[in-house]
């Protein structure tokens, strides 16, 4: 008997918006929830500017050009949210 490897597949496939988050489905079947807070771009963009998303980085990456805004799934399934912009 053999048993087959489970093949993960972070590449993005959607991106979809609630009042409170961010999810990512994957290839692979997995869906990706964080709080949109973390990314304050996002949180403060319109419905439509969340909308107007594209795939990068090879199908890893997020981006939104009209709030230059970019994420990838490794950070998401990470846990990583924004970093702070400290004010001089």
């Amino acid at each position: 008997m053999s048993i087959s490897a489970i093949q993960t597949d972070e590449r993005v496939k959607n991106v979809f918006f609630t009042e409170d988050t961010i999810s990512v489905n994957l290839i692979d079947g997995r869906t990706i929830v964080v709080p949109l807070f973390w990314y304050p771009r996002l949180l403060n963009a319109t419905p439509a500017q969340r909308l107007d998303w594209e795939v990068c980085g090879g199908g890893y990456g997020i981006h939104w050009e009209s709030i230059n805004e970019d994420l990838s799934t490794a950070g998401m399934l990470r846990g990583a949210p924004a970093p702070k912009i400290v004010s001089v």
